[in-house]
């Protein structure tokens, strides 16, 4: 692991330098991201993009890259925001041009570009979102850089200039930060089912955490898993065939040397690869499901930047259901009944529901320690369902609260700090429908996992699941009417990670860092 370590730093850690002189000699590239409709704002190069605008109208739209012969740096690589409309646009339109832009200049042979960062009316936030645009445009996967170091870009280091901002030592700082959390969420979570196997998973994530503050936990005896996580050992169980697919639950914990105020606990699903068990994936429905993983690999790249950021009085436990859900004559079948942690009687409707299924033991855990835990929330992070990329589209996370989290308006709150970070949610909620469907339906059966259909196909398909998960943990005992009632949230990442083969976006890591560890004003 050293070596894929030290590429790994090695990428991530471009020297960012802030740079008061543009026409400085160390740059061989100059990137502005910017509206058509605000380059008069760069009085230095104001006359050169309205020429070049003038001469090729695509630029409006489309990066390109433009001589600067009165420059040392050479050249100018335009990547415009396009029109903004002040009513339905929001900040990723920056995230996505700088994206564009530092690609653009890696295939014009820069090696040293320098950023200029632009104000827009519009968005307070538009400078630190083109920074991390421009460092998620650098990411290069974990396997390229360990099979194919030929193809890492040959980028070395990137200034960044900004007339606007006194503290842009501190804007470079908190862009590195939330990309250092994006990019292991990315390595988990976009590696191959081989590469990220759950023992493979184990072995990076306590690689990356060795000799800091981060508390791990693995579970990988089998014996254990039945005595206490008995819905996650029935998915495991035709994987544990094969040893380099045996299951592992893992727990992280971050402990803070002064007073805890606030707690917050996340389980994360991990499945390696989807095959959808016995209720088997097919038409092509297996392309992207190594994906699966990566609610576990959100929560992995959250705990990195709690590591880096060390807050005083924040406590974060995290729950990891790590498991390849495999087709064998030892797989778990529909019809099968396993009594949950909780003591719930579960029938099995679906094998390819089987997020839910890891995830509901561990769940129960958390709300077993946060019944004692000082202000606690409980969330659960999920490629959970097809019918949340139907209902939200390709791009957006989706939040669903239980009642006390409601009635705190807490997805409203998520969903601004999304908006804020490019990391956008829609907001869904759970209606009493949800949890009738969801309850057994045989002698002796307290609740299905899933109906007989897939997600998609099945109306409510997104909230049902966390009906589920609320009634198979026992949260169900935790509401607004009862002694001690705990706040949980719910966040199905379908559709803004599972856009196979695009790039992965590490969501939703920006949107719950800015929301629980950048804006503490707002906690």
């Amino acid at each position: 692991m050293t070596a894929e370590l030290n590429s790994f730093h090695r990428i991530l850690e471009v020297e960012m330098l802030p740079v008061t002189e543009v026409a400085d000699g160390r740059f061989d590239g100059i990137l502005i991201v910017a509206s058509p409709y605000y380059v008069h704002d760069l009085k230095e190069f104001s006359r050169t993009l309205t020429l070049a605008i003038e001469l090729d109208n695509g630029l409006r739209t489309e990066a390109g890259v433009i001589p600067l012969p009165n420059y040392k740096a050479g050249r100018l690589i335009y990547s415009p925001v396009g029109c903004v409309d002040e009513d339905y646009d929001d900040v990723r339109c920056f995230r996505k041009a700088a994206n564009i832009g530092i690609r653009r200049a890696i295939k014009a042979g820069v090696t040293k570009p320098m950023v200029i960062l632009q104000n827009h009316p519009q968005f307070n936030n538009g400078s630190l979102i083109t920074l991390v645009g421009v460092l998620e445009g650098l990411y290069v996967p974990l396997q390229i850089r360990e099979k194919d170091p030929r193809k890492i870009h040959n980028i070395t280091s990137l200034g960044v200039y900004s007339k606007y901002h006194d503290e842009i030592d501190e804007l470079i700082q908190t862009a590195s930060l939330l990309e250092t959390g994006r990019r292991i969420a990315c390595d988990i979570g976009d590696s191959d089912p081989e590469r990220m196997a759950p023992p493979k998973v184990e072995q990076y994530i306590t690689t990356i955490f060795a000799d800091t503050s981060i508390k791990i936990e693995v579970i990988k005896d089998v014996k254990e898993f039945a005595k206490s996580y008995p819905l996650f050992e029935a998915v495991n169980r035709a994987a544990n065939k094969i040893e380099r697919h045996h299951g592992r639950i893992m727990f992280l914990e971050y402990m803070p040397k002064e007073e805890v105020k606030k707690t917050l606990f996340f389980v994360g699903k991990g499945v390696t690869y989807d095959t959808g068990g016995l209720d088997v994936k097919i038409n092509g429905g297996m392309a992207g499901m190594s994906r699966d993983k990566c609610g576990a690999a959100a929560v992995v790249g959250f705990f990195k930047i709690v590591e880096r950021l060390q807050p005083k009085h924040l406590r974060v436990i995290g729950g990891l259901g790590i498991v390849r859900n495999s087709i064998g004559t030892n797989a778990y079948v529909q019809d099968e009944l396993i009594k949950a942690r909780s003591g719930v009687m579960v029938r099995v409707g679906n094998t390819d529901a089987e997020g839910r299924m890891i995830m509901a033991d561990i769940l129960c855990k958390m709300k077993e320690m946060a019944v004692n835990a000082v202000n606690p929330h409980i969330y659960t992070i999920a490629t959970l369902t097809g019918h949340a990329v139907l209902t939200a589209g390709f791009g957006y996370n989706i939040i669903i609260d239980n009642g006390p989290a409601k009635k705190e308006k807490h997805a409203q709150k998520l969903q601004l700090m999304g908006e804020e970070i490019s990391d956008p949610y829609e907001i869904s909620v759970l209606r009493r429908e949800d949890f009738n469907f969801m309850k057994g339906q045989g002698v002796g059966d307290d609740l299905i996992s899933s109906n007989n259909k897939p997600s998609s196909v099945t109306p409510r398909g997104h909230q049902c699941p966390l009906a589920f998960l609320i009634m198979a943990s026992g949260l169900d005992k935790h509401g607004s009417g009862h002694e001690k009632p705990l706040k949980y949230s719910h966040i199905d990442i379908a559709a803004s990670t599972l856009n196979y083969p695009n790039p992965g976006t590490g969501a939703p890591v920006l949107s719950l860092a800015n929301a629980h560890l950048l804006n503490l004003e707002h906690n």
